[in-house]
């Protein structure tokens, strides 16, 4: 059982190391319970063990936790690389090799809210090519559900919104 929990900390490690952006826990989570390693609760023991050990770190929004790969957990993974099998190894990469573009545009579009101290709701909402903005644009709304749709629908009308701005700016 040890091994097998080891087995699913590296599996995660090799992930965050084959990709040059964070990966989401729905990212991770999608590849490990589609193959059938673990379950979804051992799996996110398996981060929360990471996370406490300084292997990875976290970056949370109201919607999603980015997972992103420390030094400790770069050199941790290279020592112990050969402890996962060739054939799990070649898995990960042609999951990622096959998702590589979906799963880098999936991080790369950010949208999240916080209250400022004039209790009014600052959306940030970002567009990041190899973690630095295309844009970053905030948004000051009385109400958090306005908040809430701004987040939301940032990311399925970022591209449109870009392209209008860059439009009439330009």
């Amino acid at each position: 059982m040890a091994e097998a929990f080891k087995l699913y900390k590296l599996i995660i490690l090799y992930m965050l190391d084959k990709v040059d952006f964070p990966l989401t826990n729905s990212q991770i989570s999608e590849f490990i319970l589609n193959e059938g390693y673990t379950t979804y609760f051992k799996l996110q023991q398996a981060l929360s063990e990471l996370l406490d050990s300084g292997f990875i770190r976290e970056e949370s929004t109201h919607t999603r936790t980015f997972y992103h790969l420390t030094e400790e957990g770069e050199e941790t993974i290279h020592y112990f690389k050969n402890d996962i099998s060739p054939a799990i190894q070649e898995d990960i990469n042609s999951f990622l090799s096959n998702k590589q573009y979906e799963l880098k545009n999936e991080v790369a579009i950010k949208a999240d809210y916080y209250r400022n101290p004039n209790m009014e709701y600052c959306v940030r909402c970002q567009i990041l090519e190899r973690d630095a903005p295309l844009i970053d644009l905030t948004l000051t709304v009385p109400t958090e559900s306005e908040a809430m749709a701004i987040a939301a629908n940032w990311t399925q009308k970022n591209e449109k919104i870009y392209a209008n701005l860059m439009a009439e700016l330009l």
